[in-house]
């Protein structure tokens, strides 16, 4: 049964360990999973693979490198669009999420396309498979942004891998942190310290954490990366494309203007 929504939520300056997260962040996505893909759905497609909201998309940027005939795994899926693009081209595709709700949509969309990959519901911290099963590993804006102990999910990614695997995710690029979620003027003023590294939570009228978002800095994030045996290839900021106007969230043309709202870290292995 999915969680009823949260209601009405506040912020708080308060700890938020994994445990806590994992707790609220299941809850919130399972509440908002209908909402989400009211609003977000036709953007993500039913079979594609969108990194991130400035429309970069795999099938023009290829990060992921050849994937037919490989096995991959989907960090953090949502409801699967990209596995779904994936396996369409020959991949081996396995893909969890912590959220029951976003899960059910993933089931829903692969009755719909005719395409089906293995559904699992998992923590990006506590992988329930093999290690070295998988030539390659990816997130677009799944899990990593939201647990509490991302060194430890670098950690889970690496040794499901295979040596030489490659491993892509897309995160809120960490400049954001310092700025306020707004897609207009207002979100292009520093209201707090970039080093902050402070979660952000919402609480629910109980007081109950009901959403939680890490901030890493860019350093954190490649020290993480380095520790877990990664070697760093490249770290992707999508320019905000000319004539793009739809806004997601905190992204716009706006604030893309100025300063970049995503980073995608490209990585291998060993």
């Amino acid at each position: 049964m999915l969680a009823e929504p949260v209601g009405p939520t506040r912020p708080r300056i308060r700890p938020a360990d994994q445990a806590a997260s994992r707790a609220a962040n299941r809850r919130w996505w399972d509440a908002d999973a209908d909402d989400y893909h009211r609003e977000h759905g036709d953007f993500l497609g039913a079979a594609d693979l969108v990194w991130c909201p400035e429309n970069l998309r795999e099938a023009d940027a290829g990060l992921l490198g050849e994937v037919a005939g490989r096995r991959i795994l989907e960090v953090g899926c949502g409801s699967a669009p990209c596995a779904r693009y994936l396996a369409g081209r020959g991949a081996q595709v396995v893909a969890f999420d912590l959220s029951a709700g976003m899960l059910a949509h993933a089931r829903a969309a692969a009755a719909r396309t005719g395409i089906a990959v293995p559904l699992v519901q998992a923590d990006a911290c506590e992988l329930p498979f093999r290690s070295g099963s998988f030539d390659i590993a990816f997130s677009a804006f799944g899990a990593i942004p939201f647990v509490a102990d991302s060194a430890g999910a670098m950690r889970e990614v690496a040794r499901v891998l295979r040596p030489g695997g490659r491993w892509v995710f897309a995160v809120n690029h960490p400049m954001r942190w310092a700025f306020p979620d707004d897609p207009g003027p207002a979100g292009l003023t520093v209201i707090q310290s970039y080093f902050d590294r402070s979660p952000y939570v919402e609480v629910d009228a109980d007081d109950v954490p009901a959403y939680v978002e890490h901030h890493r800095t860019m350093g954190d994030r490649i020290r993480e990366l380095v520790a877990a045996g990664f070697q760093v290839l490249d770290v992707v900021e999508p320019e905000w494309p000319e004539g793009f106007a739809q806004e997601w969230g905190q992204w716009s043309p706006l604030r893309g203007e100025y300063f970049p709202g995503t980073a995608i870290f490209v990585t291998r292995l060993g």
